[in-house]
């Protein structure tokens, strides 16, 4: 049987639609158990009565909204008020579909943006509308009564509030952490040039130099050694300014990879299943840099080695990964890099998504896979 963690995990990785479309069916299942009826919320103190289909059909406006508490908070919120006032008023029978009207004030402080101004003053007047209902019908409860339970409607609401309002730090948290890793990668592609730049030029200066003192059947061989440090070095500026472009005005993505993989003197496969839909900047960046320091480390050390790259989009995850096949041709492990691998997974984790790298057979494999919403939107 699975253990409560598995279950955690796997309804971590429900969708958020699943999850109130579950909550709504359950809801609406629970309002019909009998014995559950005194768990619900009851005001105004009026003598209850069996309201036949009309307490049917407002019950079930107090649960079946729940489903798209997401995508419309206020209207769910109002649909909702709405259906528990009549109730309420009425006098019907009390049911556990009362409480719907907590989990829409939550999901509206928490997710509505357009009318969070505006919602809670109308909710507040509406609440004084139907106190007055109320006490026409007759309840015998007093001013503190209606006060308590509009402070408790109020609760309910800030706590949705205080979720939205720490979202938005963590988005600006994880906004600064990605402009961080930014900054640092620049760096490093920065010494990264240097080192190219150094590494090559000076090994053909001093080749040529070399050649002044060396017998004419020499030459053929010297000229091939600098002829190869000079294509190594071309072959390193290519990937390695795409990127510094990558980090400055320019910002290019999931489109660019074509003419990415499509390099001379490179065999690289471009695999893409799914439907590309339209992502954030920052998202197509991060997917963009991924494959980018992938092959540039094949470039560096498995030269002339065919690579794939896989790239996967989903409804809410985009997967990217890149296999080079065949050993290292170079000096060091491939991947070895470091400081890029290292930049890369700080991005991806800033995305709230995973980061792998490593040996995969006898090649290298690098994936990454994180959601596609913007980072900080509440769902």
């Amino acid at each position: 049987m699975p253990t409560l963690g598995r279950l955690r995990n796997r309804w971590a990785r429900v969708t958020p639609e699943v999850r109130d479309l579950a909550l709504a069916a359950a809801s609406t299942a629970a309002a019909f158990v009998p014995g559950l009826s005194m768990l619900g919320a009851q005001f105004g103190d009026l003598p209850r009565h069996d309201g036949g289909l009309p307490a049917v059909l407002l019950v079930l406006g107090q649960t079946l909204p729940l489903a798209v508490r997401g995508r419309w908070p206020a209207a769910t919120l109002a649909i909702i008020a709405t259906c528990f006032a009549a109730h309420e008023v009425l006098a019907y029978s009390p049911t556990i579909a009362s409480l719907a009207l907590y989990f829409a004030l939550y999901s509206a402080g928490a997710r509505e943006e357009r009318f969070r101004r505006a919602l809670p003053v109308t909710m507040s007047a509406g609440y004084v509308v139907f106190a007055l209902l109320v006490v026409g019908r007759g309840s015998p409860s007093d001013l503190p009564v209606f006060v308590v339970y509009y402070a408790v409607l109020v609760l309910f609401w800030s706590l949705g509030v205080l979720v939205r309002q720490r979202r938005r730090q963590e988005a600006e948290r994880r906004r600064l952490t990605a402009r961080a890793a930014a900054a640092d990668e620049r760096a490093r592609l920065a010494r990264e040039l240097h080192d190219v730049v150094t590494h090559h030029v000076t090994a053909m200066v001093v080749q040529a130099d070399a050649a002044r003192f060396l017998p004419p059947d020499r030459f053929p061989d010297v000229f091939a050694t600098i002829t190869g440090s000079g294509r190594d070095a071309l072959t390193e500026l290519r990937f390695l300014l795409g990127v510094l472009e990558a980090t400055g005005a320019r910002t290019p993505g999931l489109s660019a990879l074509r003419g990415l993989v499509e390099q001379p003197g490179r065999t690289v496969e471009l695999v893409e299943s799914g439907e590309r839909t339209a992502l954030p900047a920052e998202t197509e960046l991060t997917a963009y840099r991924i494959v980018q320091e992938a092959l540039t480390n094949a470039a560096k050390y498995a030269a002339g080695r065919p690579a794939t790259v896989r790239v996967g989009y989903g409804e809410d995850r985009l997967e990217i990964e890149v296999t080079t096949r065949g050993p290292a041709t170079g000096a060091g492990a491939l991947g070895s890099g470091g400081r890029g691998l290292a930049g890369l997974r700080d991005r991806v984790d800033a995305l709230g998504g995973r980061f792998t790298a490593g040996p995969a057979g006898e090649g290298f494999r690098v994936s990454a896979e994180f959601p596609t919403v913007p980072v900080g939107s509440v769902r």
